[in-house]
């Protein structure tokens, strides 16, 4: 006979107000053990649910913190505006076209034999191109911080007064090349006479401000010419026409990640122009032609009214890659612009805010 038996047995013999005690005694075991069980199975669950709060937690810790500088930027209180180049008066439009002309009078500041108009072009060639500035995350911030060394030189060296405009070009999508930026009394000059020689892809632009200006290369070729420009015209601008559409940038500034968004922005609405105007503002040298600076910070100002429509999440939402074309997204906040001697150097964080930091605008 088994223990249990024997103990079942030996049980049996007892009085029966003993073996009552004994059921109770052990009925208040089993209690005892059910609630033990209840607390440790309750214990489990509390910890289950309190490791999937943290969980949680530091998943949007980590999201929140991965749009936010590491160190803290203050903020400007008084930011300029920077305004579309139609809302400008003539007064305005000829101040800035003034200061424009007036950059071909100062030296370098690269140590060549040209002018400080000449240096944004040939940086931009020489190593906007070939660098960070395209096809990659730093498309955008890359920019905006030439934009902005542009700007400080119209006002410092040529003691600009306003700030840069932009031309939005989504008011012209239908026919371009009737934009105001081309008037020759208010604007930069049209497309130029097909006679004229000595042209780059295009005609000899000989009207407006910068009629028959002396260009000193095309992309990073020493080669004299004059500005040209070349409109497409009929179906061909048609085409191009269509990623500048308002209802496409509609589109594009729904876009939910900044990298598909930088990417659709410099695929799109940023060769669209180029494509269209042709001549010089189609190679590497593009700002040799002054409508680019109007052409990019329309672009930044997309930018900018992307971020503005969730600054949680996109203000520093910044990711791509560092090398062009590469299928390696290693780019981050923390990585370096480099300007040489055309300006100082900065990190992207630096100038993801356009309202904090060395910037202070809006649109």
């Amino acid at each position: 006979m088994s223990a249990h038996g024997e103990f079942c047995a030996e049980e049996s013999l007892l009085p029966k107000s003993e073996r009552e005690h004994n059921e109770i005694i052990r009925g208040e075991e089993q209690t005892q053990i059910q609630k033990r069980r209840r607390k440790y199975t309750l214990s489990i669950v509390c910890i289950s649910i309190a490791c999937i709060i943290i969980g949680f937690a530091s998943i949007y810790f980590l999201n929140r913190t991965a749009h936010e500088p590491v160190v803290s930027i203050a903020r400007c209180k008084n930011p300029a505006v920077r305004h579309e180049w139609r809302s400008l008066s003539t007064e305005e439009k000829g101040a800035y076209v003034r200061a424009v002309q007036c950059l071909r009078t100062v030296p370098s500041r690269l140590g060549l034999n040209q002018t400080l108009y000449d240096d944004f072009p040939y940086f931009h060639a020489r190593t906007g191109e070939d660098g960070p500035a395209h096809y990659t995350a730093a498309f955008l911030s890359w920019h905006r911080w030439f934009l902005h060394l542009y700007e400080t030189a119209l006002r410092q060296q040529c003691g600009y007064k306003g700030h840069l405009p932009y031309w939005d070009w989504s008011l012209d999508w239908e026919n371009i090349t009737l934009a105001p930026v081309w008037d020759a009394a208010t604007g930069f000059g049209g497309n130029g006479n097909a006679s004229d020689t000595q042209s780059f892809r295009g005609f000899c632009v000989t009207d407006g401000p910068f009629a028959r200006l002396e260009l000193s290369f095309i992309g990073p070729m020493d080669v004299p010419h004059c500005l040209s420009r070349n409109f497409l015209k009929g179906e061909n601008i048609t085409s191009y026409a269509q990623a500048i559409r308002p209802m496409a940038l509609d589109d594009l500034l729904r876009t939910l990640r900044y990298e598909d968004f930088s990417l659709a922005l410099e695929r799109g609405p940023h060769l669209s122009i180029p494509f269209s105007i042709h001549g010089d503002f189609s190679v590497p040298s593009a700002p040799q032609d002054p409508v680019f600076f109007l052409h990019h910070t329309q672009l930044d100002r997309l930018w900018w009214k992307w971020q503005q429509a969730d600054l949680r999440t996109r203000l520093y939402d910044y990711a791509g890659s560092v090398v062009s074309n590469s299928t390696t997204k290693s780019a981050g906040l923390h990585d370096m612009l480099f300007y040489g001697q055309l300006g100082p150097d900065v990190t992207v964080s630096d100038i993801m805010d356009t309202r904090a930091g060395p910037l202070c605008y809006e649109y």
